[in-house]
């Protein structure tokens, strides 16, 4: 039971990580899941962008 509860708290995927003993369905999995995150750090991203560029036109001197 305890090497269950270890095994599911393993992160899917840590970058670098050896995919030799990934099977091809785990590597489809953490495409998705990778794809998944990376669409929300471009949404974080672009949210604090659009804050930051108002910020800036808000404050910034005329001229």
């Amino acid at each position: 039971m305890f090497d269950e509860e270890e095994e599911k708290k393993k992160p899917a995927y840590a970058i670098g990580q050896n995919l030799e003993d990934m099977s091809v369905e785990e590597i489809t999995a953490t495409i998705e899941i990778l794809e998944a995150e990376i669409a929300r750090l471009n949404a974080a991203y672009e949210a604090k962008s659009d804050h930051l560029s108002a910020a800036e036109a808000l404050f910034s001197k005329p001229g």
